[in-house]
């Protein structure tokens, strides 16, 4: 035979001389199985691609035996559902053949075995593809095309992992369609796996969803016994773990012991989860759900692994009332044009090696054929129907033409494509810029297995039915599942229907979308179940967890007097028998205390807005103009914006509002006090002018007097920018005063900011006082003097009171008593300075005249 066996450095890329083993490797170059016969279906062509499907169920061993030639193999139970996926794979290698456009002048064949959904099977029928037929080795160059250029399989993942670690020493791409498991992502171990179908990880964070979406946080979890199930439940418990609690974990046994199956059924009895999640391939499955209807338990919400969810095998009327309204992760949907008929157009051949097509016959007919009833000496004709081969297939309806929901056999159908796309393209390389040694390219009649998987890697295409085929690094497919539900159908079977789908890329967030108007929920109250193993505990009790057990399984009790609850900002009320939401306090615009000082506040601001319009309509008359009325105006001003910066202390504390309200309350008052402080430094130069030979004023005119009351502001709006910058107030709960109150205020953040900032206006305030007293019996009849220092000490008296006060207030009362100062203050200084010019200017215009304000008071005796 030619086996196209790799010899050592012939077209292998620059760096794999030494590393890729060669077929000739191998004891006899291309040997390795036993004699046995396998269920397969061929088709010769330039370039055959292998396959591998699940068709039975059950293998049946034949005694071995030391002298005689073995018996063969024996499989049971025939698959519908995993036949028509050879024949997809039959049909996309058919189509692809007609398509000129897609590898022209160039025949694909095809060798498919059934791997009996046994390892040993599996095995032997991959070493039967790489190795060829014959009995013997005549050619050991091995030139030309190996037996088989690439394999599309294996289903299952432990089949997979096996078959990949021997493909991969060859540099055989295997293309699955329905290996999941996520250890095949690691590329190290499987440089030659691809996969057309998600791995696991992303189908358990599609279950996570699930769970999480229903708020289901106590679950059951039954495995198969091999790699798929094994890794799925580990990487699925590592994520419930997160949020909820693995109730048991249950692994169905290899051999179908009825009594493993038995003790699994008592603890889904036993277990007060209501929610199962099932990782599990069909023929580990079928022994526990047959037990399931067997004792009728009811009551469970499945969840199905993509592995069960859409398999006709369970989609019976028995199985109905146990395992209706299960929710289960499915391949995408797709859509093969033409599969249809091309599976309606088979018909019985007797070749060894599509014997497979023989077996089919027999079994969706039920009959034998006559050769068959021959050699198997069946002599019992009536219990044995013969088949004439002429039986209509179109009046059978089995999942086999059934193509209303092609997913695997989409994934196969996708998986051939893929092959066919890397070679198209191997075959399109332009000499000289290929992707091999000396930029050479690959012969499309010598090719090699580790040539197409350089192309393989970078395939990109569309499908007919507009799905993108790609691989990432792994060799993984873009993750997208539907998400199935298990309904009567009209003939009281199980009907699986789409409510929903999860898209991986997606947005965080909206991976998971479910139409819940489509659930069917198999429960009296067709409502979701309730599983978890503790209720949430009630208002007013908490969590104490029981030993020994999970943290999702805990009891109730009281709160303890003065404990909060599980809810934010809650507290337990005095009888502690139910949690109530704590009482937020700050100083609102909307209580009495609250509108009084805002009422007051105004009032004050528009008092002083008179005052202002009363000076300025009054700006040339001797009153306003002896008390410099610049500086007047500019007091006026800022004892308004004194008034109004009260209001920056009433209401909800905010970031903005506190920050502004000491700042806007320490320069309001910086400029009222430097305004009143220049004022008496004036009189005091304006008495000493009057001296002979003193020109002081000359040196203290309007323009010293604007600049010394912009230099003593600019001072305090440092102060402030320093702080701000440094420690900024900010809005904070209080919880420490009162446990069953939140306090709303606002945290000056750096007490050295605001000391400095109160500091510099007690320190303008001390001086101002302090020369106003001592010009206060200047001999005016008109003395500012005495009125400023009459302001200040009504000033001084009222901050220093409110030092004990502010300290001693609890809550929103201490904001009151800062704006009752900010508000006391502000009237004393607009009364005792302005009070006596609006008492002249509006009642006793008489004395409004320059020769009142300059005499000269009499002298005392």
């Amino acid at each position: 035979m030619s086996c196209g066996a790799l010899t050592p450095g012939e077209h292998s890329p620059q760096g794999l001389q030494s590393s890729t083993p060669s077929y000739t490797d191998v004891v006899h170059t291309c040997r390795l199985r036993e004699e046995f016969d396998l269920y397969g279906l061929y088709k010769e062509g330039d370039i055959i691609l292998g396959g591998m499907f699940e068709i039975h169920f059950i293998t049946v061993y034949p005694e071995l035996s030391f002298t005689a030639k073995p018996e063969p193999l024996s499989c049971e139970r025939f698959d519908f559902a995993g036949f028509q996926w050879a024949q997809t794979m039959a049909f996309a290698i058919e189509e692809i053949n007609r398509d000129p456009a897609l590898l022209p002048n160039i025949t694909l064949g095809y060798r498919l075995y059934d791997n009996c959904v046994k390892l040993a099977v599996a095995f032997r029928a991959a070493t039967a593809l790489i190795s060829g037929e014959d009995d013997s080795v005549t050619d050991y160059s091995c030139t030309g095309t190996p037996p088989v250029l690439a394999i599309v399989g294996d289903p299952g993942s432990t089949h997979s992992i096996a078959m990949s670690r021997m493909l991969g020493l060859f540099g055989v791409p295997m293309v699955s369609y329905y290996a999941t498991c996520s250890c095949l992502s690691n590329r190290k171990e499987f440089p030659s796996f691809f996969r057309t179908i998600p791995s696991d990880t992303f189908q358990v964070k599609a279950m996570v969803q699930i769970l999480r979406h229903y708020g289901w946080t106590w679950i059951g979890v039954i495995v198969s016994n091999d790699d798929y199930g094994l890794y799925a439940a580990k990487t699925f418990i590592e994520e419930v773990n997160k949020f909820g609690c693995i109730a048991f974990s249950e692994i169905l046994p290899r051999n179908n012991d009825k009594s493993e199956i038995l003790k699994i059924i008592m603890t889904i009895k036993q277990s007060t989860a209501k929610v199962i999640v099932v990782f599990s391939t069909e023929a580990y499955l079928i022994p526990l759900a047959e037990e399931i209807v067997r004792q009728e338990i009811r009551g469970r919400q499945w969840i199905a692994s993509e592995a069960w969810t859409a398999s006709p095998v369970f989609h019976t009327k028995e199985l109905l009332p146990y395992l209706g309204g299960t929710i289960g992760i499915a391949v995408r949907r797709g859509e093969v044009p033409g599969l249809e008929q091309y599976l309606l157009q088979i018909y019985p051949v007797f070749d060894s090696r599509n014997n497979l097509i023989k077996l089919f016959w027999e079994k969706i007919f039920d009959c034998k054929f006559h050769n068959e009833i021959k050699n198997r000496n069946l002599s019992n004709l009536e219990d044995n129907k013969i088949c004439t081969g002429s039986e209509d297939i179109e009046k059978t309806k089995t999942s086999y033409s059934d193509v209303s929901e092609l997913r695997v056999s989409y994934n196969v159908y996708k998986a051939v494509y893929a092959l066919a796309h890397s070679l198209h393209n191997l075959m399109s390389c332009e000499p000289g810029k290929g992707p091999f040694q000396n930029n050479s390219c690959a012969e499309i009649t010598t090719v090699q297995p580790w040539q197409l998987l350089h192309y393989l890697e970078r395939v990109n295409f569309t499908t007919h039915y507009g799905d993108r085929v790609s691989f990432d690094e792994n060799g993984d497919a873009l993750a997208i599942y539907d998400v199935m539900n298990w309904q009567r159908a009209d003939d009281g079977s199980v009907k699986t229907v789409t409510i929903g789908l999860f898209d991986e890329s997606a947005p965080a967030g909206q991976e998971l979308t479910l139409n819940e108007d489509k659930i069917f929920w198999n429960f009296e109250s067709n409502s979701p179940p309730r599983s978890v193993c503790s209720e949430s505990c009630q208002p007013g009790t908490r969590k104490a967890t029981r030993k020994g057990e999970p943290l999702c399984c805990f009891d109730c009790v009281p709160c303890a007097e003065g404990d909060i609850s599980n809810h934010t900002d809650s507290w337990s009320n005095p009888t502690r028998d139910q949690c109530v939401l704590k009482e937020i306090e700050f100083l609102s615009f909307h209580e009495i205390l609250g509108i009084s000082l805002t009422t007051i506040s105004i009032c004050g601001a528009c008092i002083s807005a008179a005052v202002l319009a009363v000076f300025i309509h009054y700006r040339n008359t001797p009153v306003v103009r002896a008390n410099n009325s610049e500086l007047s105006f500019l007091l006026l001003f800022s004892l308004i914006l004194c008034f109004l910066c009260s209001l920056l202390f009433i209401g909800q504390p905010l970031h903005l509002t506190c920050m502004l309200r000491h700042v806007v309350f320490g320069i309001s008052f910086v400029l009222c006090i430097s305004c009143i402080l220049v004022k008496t430094i004036v009189v005091i130069m304006a008495f000493r002018a009057t001296l002979p030979d003193n020109n002081v004023m000359k040196w203290f005119g309007a323009a010293q007097q604007r600049g010394t009351v912009f230099v003593f502001t600019v001072i305090q709006a440092v102060i402030c920018t320093v702080w701000l910058s440094t420690a900024s107030p900010v809005p904070f709960k209080n919880t420490q005063y009162q446990n069953s109150k939140i306090i709303f205020e606002c945290y000056i953040g750096s007490i050295t900011g605001f000391s400095f900032l109160m500091g510099y206006i007690g320190l303008l305030a001390s001086v101002c006082f302090l020369l106003a007293f001592l010009a206060r019996n200047l001999p005016d009849n008109f003395n500012e003097a005495k009125f400023i220092t009459f302001s200040m000490l009504i000033f001084c008296a009222v901050w220093i009171a409110f030092i004990p006060a502010y300290v001693s207030s609890p809550g929103k009362y201490s904001d009151a008593v800062e704006i009752f100062a900010i508000l006391a203050s502000s009237f004393g200084l607009l009364v005792a300075i302005f009070a006596p010019k609006c008492y002249i200017i509006l009642l006793h215009p008489e004395k409004n005249t320059k020769k009142a304000l300059m005499g000269r008071a009499a002298p005392k005796n």
